[in-house]
Parts: structure tokens; sequence; C-alpha cells
């Protein structure tokens, strides 16, 4: 399969410094950002640094330190925000991929949403 990275898109022109964004954290190849439209008390967007469009095409391609980095990162943000199991009373973890999963921007991003009951993810259609 090949992926096709939009040099163009928002969460690029972000971590470029193009566009301000409300860090709550960085590490040498994560970003994670409050959302600017939260659905939840908690809501941030996780990120990697490198031209991944989903979290498949991170899995097949990112080196061991970008996918150790991330994981990490992920759980460092719902430490920090009192989310975890271990901080909070859990949160909710999204990654949309492609036309059917509604992907809105072409680069692999986690939402963590969390601070109250979420009810369910998912309704049959």
């Amino acid at each position: 399969m090949s992926y096709t990275y939009d040099d163009q898109n928002i969460f690029a022109k972000i971590l470029r410094g193009e566009i301000p964004n409300t860090t709550v954290l960085e590490t040498e190849h994560s970003l994670a950002f409050r959302d600017l439209y939260p659905q939840a008390p908690t809501h941030v967007l996780v990120i990697p640094k490198g031209a991944y469009v989903s979290y498949d095409h991170f899995a097949e391609e990112a080196s061991a330190a970008e996918i150790v980095d991330y994981t990490r990162a992920i759980a460092e943000v719902c430490r920090l925000e009192g989310v975890s199991l271990t901080t909070g009373d859990g949160f909710r973890m999204i990654s949309n991929a492609g036309a059917d999963g509604v992907q809105e921007v072409p680069h692999l991003h986690i939402h963590i949403l969390g601070g109250r009951h979420l009810g369910r993810m998912l309704a049959k259609a």
C-alpha cells in the first residue's frame, strides 16, 4: 500500500510553527496539544512529528524510537491530564483513518478525551 502525505495539512503547519497551538507535551518525536473544539473536559490531540497519514502507516514505517516515543507520550498526556487509570477515572482514545473512518486531517493523530463519563462510542446504524 502507498500512503500519500499532504505536507500542507493543518498538523504539518503546526509542526512547522506556522499555526500556534496550546502545547500539553512535546518530546523528540511527538507533540500533544489541546483541541480547539473540545468534546470533553479533557480533549488533547497527540501527533507524531513524522509524516504519517494513519496509525497503520505509522506502525508499518516508523522507527522503533518513534513508536516508543509516541506510545509513551500518549501515556504521559493521560497522566498529566489526570485521566489515566492511575490518576483518574479513564479516557477514550480515538484515531480516525481514511474516508470510512471520517479522517479529516491526513496526519496521524490520536484524540484523548476524558474528564467525564463519555457514554457509548458507537450506536448501531
